[in-house]
Formats: structure tokens, sequence, C-alpha cells
């Protein structure tokens, strides 16, 4: 059996929030994202850095959400949008 990591967990549940359009860009540096337990906001500060509300990143420092706006931003970017 296969083991799977956290970190791959939630590089898949950030891929499906882009996927299923979970992500919202509220202006330049700030995204509402709606998760499986509630929306939360991501906003990037002037270094660049994500930040999320859940309770995951406060105690964690890493989510899905922050994980998602970067896939999104990211796909935007190169021009991979839908």
């Amino acid at each position: 059996m296969r083991r799977r990591y956290p970190h791959n967990r939630i590089l898949e549940k950030a891929e499906m929030l882009v996927r299923n359009d979970r992500v919202e860009r509220l202006d330049n540096d700030r995204f509402n994202v709606i998760g499986n337990h509630g929306t939360y906001n991501v906003v990037k500060d002037h270094n660049g850095v994500l930040s999320c509300t859940c309770p995951g990143y406060r105690e964690k420092r890493r989510c899905s959400h922050s994980f998602a706006v970067q896939i999104y931003t990211s796909k935007r970017r190169s021009g991979k949008s839908r």
C-alpha cells in the first residue's frame, strides 16, 4: 500500500479547489476560497507571502487554500485559465 503524505493531500485538495472554481479573486492581493468547511480569506503580503484565515494555516502555516491561490494565480499568469 502506498503511503499518502500530508503535503500530497494538500496539493490534491488545492488542485480540486481550483478545478471546481472555488477560488475567487477579490482584488490583486486578496482571495476568497470556498473550502469544505467554510469560506476562507487568503491574502498576499507585500513580500508575496500568502496567509489564510483557516484553522489549518494558523496551526501549520500551510493549507490547501493558500496552495489553491498559488495554482490559480500561476495559471492566470501563464494564460492557462479556462
